[in-house]
């Protein structure tokens, strides 16, 4: 037999052994979370004394709540509940099914700040300090900056637009105000957005430059972006709550002296969160294993193309992570 009629005997077909696969080698007719995995999964032998709750869309915009194990550090292990939805009365309904004493010997759970998550934990694992991450609270205060700055150039687009109206109305050309570095005011405030994420130290030579000019003409946007750095470095200075509740008394004195009212808010959304922010400071604690484990998902629900069949999927999560 030549090599030719070789390949053609041996051709196989590839939706053929992925339904033989599912059908009869992988066991997945025979798993016992079946019935009612799409809408949540539990596995209490994975349960430890320091976990991570955070939430994950699958296909069309679909959010579960994942509890992870942090010891298992995103392996075999990781999953302790797959629940489908955010609300707390499902949450807590699923995760009180773990004996109250498993449930009893958790020390630690890093959540954000979704009111949600915060009453699963507190009902369900009551011995638990509620760690609100650091990264979700820094992200507010860049999300913060942002906001002025969109707004200032939304100011300058429409600025533009008269101005281009104006020399139409005249019969002369428009010409924008180019800025010494080639951006037009538009583009600072376009182009200024990535390197006001970024700590100054860590800024290129163009984004300095840039940045210069962007502060030198709306100073407000310095005033925030500085306070945002300050908030960040509270949690990477601070030894203890008592240091880091010092400091974010004065940062909450300067905030109320700028009278920024996308910063207000941020204030006051951290005072109302105080207590889980601190419990930072106790381990240094964060959701970054949580973040890992739901980009670990996404990468693996991209090399299958998607999520067509969601039990299946589910069911594949189980093998590999839990």
């Amino acid at each position: 037999m030549s090599p030719l009629q070789l390949g053609h005997f041996f051709q196989v077909d590839g939706k053929q052994l992925q339904q033989q696969y599912k059908n009869h080698l992988s066991g997945f007719h025979q798993w016992t979370q079946k019935q009612h995995c799409a809408e949540w999964m539990l596995f209490e032998d994975n349960i430890g004394p320091f976990l991570s709750i955070d939430e994950t869309a699958f296909s069309s915009g679909e959010l579960y709540t994942i509890v992870t194990n942090k010891a298992a550090r995103g392996r075999k292990g990781s999953i302790v509940a797959m629940i489908r939805g955010t609300q707390a009365d499902q949450l807590i309904a699923i995760l009180q099914k773990i004996p109250k004493r498993r449930r009893d010997k958790v020390q630690e759970v890093t959540i954000d700040m979704a009111a949600s998550l915060n009453l699963a934990v507190k009902r369900c694992f009551p011995n638990a300090d509620r760690v609100i991450d650091r990264f979700h609270v820094q992200q507010l205060a860049f999300d913060a900056v942002q906001e002025i700055r969109i707004q200032y150039r939304w100011e300058a687009l429409e600025q533009e637009n008269e101005a281009y109206d104006q020399a139409k109305k005249q019969q002369v050309p428009y010409c924008p105000e180019v800025l010494p570095n080639g951006d037009t005011v538009k583009q600072l405030l376009a182009r200024s957005r990535y390197l006001l994420f970024k700590h100054s130290r860590l800024w290129t030579r163009e984004q300095q430059q840039r940045a210069q000019l962007l502060f030198n003409r709306y100073p407000i946007i310095q005033k925030a972006y500085q306070l945002s750095l300050r908030l960040g470095e509270v949690f990477r200075q601070c030894k203890s709550k008592q240091e880091a509740f010092k400091k974010l008394a004065l940062w909450y004195n300067d905030v109320e002296n700028t009278g920024l009212a996308s910063f207000r808010t941020l204030s006051r959304t951290i005072q109302t969160h105080y207590l889980g922010i601190l419990n930072f400071f106790n381990n240094r604690a964060t959701n970054a294993s949580a973040e890992s484990f739901n980009a670990k998902i996404k990468s693996f629900r991209n090399a299958m193309r998607g999520v067509r069949d969601v039990e299946f999927f589910l069911f594949r999560l189980n093998k590999l992570y839990a």
